[in-house]
């Protein structure tokens, strides 16, 4: 069972990471850039804002409807996506 579970987290990571992915060439045209912080065990997104994205005012748009709209249609059991400070 636990195989499983580590299996199921692999593909949501790549499934999370592909979605960053698509979005990165946006980020990157505004100077910034997001990565990857964890899944957590209650299947909340965890990303870190990086570059021009830490004080970018519309960042939480981006993070919505940008990213976790889209992780909810992929991955249903996502509960959201939060951006931790530094």
């Amino acid at each position: 069972m636990e195989n499983q579970n580590v299996q199921q987290m692999d593909n949501k990571e790549k499934i999370v990471l592909n979605a960053i992915e698509d979005l990165r060439p946006y980020l990157h045209n505004d100077g910034g850039d997001m990565e990857l912080v964890e899944i957590t065990d209650d299947n909340k997104v965890i990303i870190k804002l990086l570059g021009a994205c830490k004080s970018c005012s519309v960042s939480s748009v981006t993070i919505k409807a940008g990213l976790e709209e889209n992780l909810k249609i992929l991955i249903p059991e996502i509960t959201g996506v939060e951006a931790i400070k530094n």
